[in-house]
């Protein structure tokens, strides 16, 4: 069994656990031990793990990063008005070769997986993300993922696998499972044309910094679509972490990258949250510690609603157009708007009817306008393909 190979808990930190009041999350989340060993994942909800391994990085890591020092900073902070069960299974360190490395943490992803526990991923390198991925197969047919980052991370078609390269991978290895990738956060001068003009080929999304900061609430229909979340700490500014070396100054604030990780938590479809390229620095930990919380906050107020199946919760609105007859609904309880994207059939059904896509009031509102969403026509040639 792959959980064979999970390290428990840092005695460091379960000493400081000790010594916090009734309120801290470090009381209330089951962990990993020497003395008891694994938590019971019957009734858990959210599993942290660590994952030591950074022999992919693309600039080679100095030291390594300290996952036992964001746990420190984590369990500090106060627990919410949550019902989920938190456990913490502890570590997975460096295999003999990373493709080692890799296998438990897709096993291990995909256990939980399918104990819909969704697993909080803390590790140095993003190119965790493709274990991760790997985890879906055989459990899911089509996969969206979405990568909060500064770069597109496709690399060079010469690199096998690294965190600079690891999109390359899941794009082109079989079996290709993604349907969907989305990135949110880039920096124009960190990619090359190339690199963005890939992306609108293959009818990915891409949000820039820029429009991003600018509206935060753009990419809750992206995260509310995604089973992957991939977030490079890297996407943050360095005046946010402690002004590290490999930061930029340019990036999300503190604020605004714990907004995207709560939306990522309150999206139903989200199965597996990941955090990479940390690196040391108290105030590193200390952000790391506080993203996690959002997202934990916002599993918490997560609310599943399919239109279709729920039709009384939800407004319908048909907007005819010169080219096609777009179809919204709007939520009555959250506010959350869909459109229907006739090429993709819903897997919530085994009827042949339309996949509905996560989208905007602004949306739709372009919509009345005769203005198609991008979105909606990248989703529908996509269906077409």
């Amino acid at each position: 069994m792959a959980f064979d190979f999970l390290v428990p808990v840092a005695d460091k930190v379960l000493a400081h656990c000790e010594l916090l009041p009734s309120q801290a999350l470090g009381k209330k989340v089951y962990k990993h031990t020497k003395r008891d060993g694994l938590p019971v994942l019957a009734m858990a909800s959210i599993a942290i793990l660590g994952v030591n391994e950074s022999r992919n990085a693309f600039e080679k890591k100095a030291e390594q990063l300290d996952v036992s020092a964001i746990r420190l900073e984590l369990y500090k902070l106060m627990l919410g008005n949550w019902n989920s069960t938190i456990v913490d299974l502890g570590d997975i360190n460096a295999g003999k070769e990373v493709s080692d490395t890799y296998f438990v943490v897709k096993e291990i992803v995909a256990g939980l997986t399918e104990e819909n526990i969704v697993p909080i991923v803390i590790g140095p390198t993003q190119d965790i993300t493709y274990p991760c991925y790997r985890a879906f197969d055989g459990l899911k047919n089509m996969i969206n993922l979405v990568s909060i980052d500064s770069r597109f991370d496709f690399g060079n078609q010469e690199e096998l696998i690294s965190s600079n390269s690891y999109m390359s991978k899941i794009i082109t290895d079989e079996p290709n499972n993604l349907f969907n990738f989305s990135s949110i956060g880039y920096q124009s001068y960190l990619n090359s044309q190339e690199e963005i003009d890939l992306m609108e080929r293959l009818f990915f999304d891409a949000y820039r910094l820029g429009d991003v900061i600018s509206d935060i609430t753009l990419v809750e229909p992206l995260l509310r679509n995604a089973n992957i979340v991939s977030l490079d700490a890297r996407a943050i500014r360095a005046s946010e972490v402690g002004m590290l070396d490999n930061f930029s100054p340019n990036g999300f604030t503190g604020r605004e990258i714990c907004a995207i990780a709560r939306y990522a938590g309150i999206s139903d479809k989200v199965a597996v949250f990941g955090l990479f390229e940390s690196e040391n620095s108290n105030q590193s930990f200390q952000l790391m510690a506080q993203i996690i919380w959002y997202f934990i906050e916002g599993y918490n107020f997560r609310v599943k609603e399919i239109p279709y199946a729920n039709k009384e919760d939800f407004t319908k609105y048909i907007v005819p157009s010169e080219s096609e007859e777009l179809v919204f609904y709007k939520s009555n309880l959250t506010d959350r708007w869909w459109v229907e994207v006739p090429s993709i059939l819903d897997s919530y059904n085994k009827s042949e009817i339309a996949a509905l896509l996560p989208c905007t009031k602004e949306d739709y509102i372009e919509a009345t306008n005769q203005n198609i969403p991008e979105r909606w026509f990248k989703a529908f040639k996509k269906g077409l393909n």
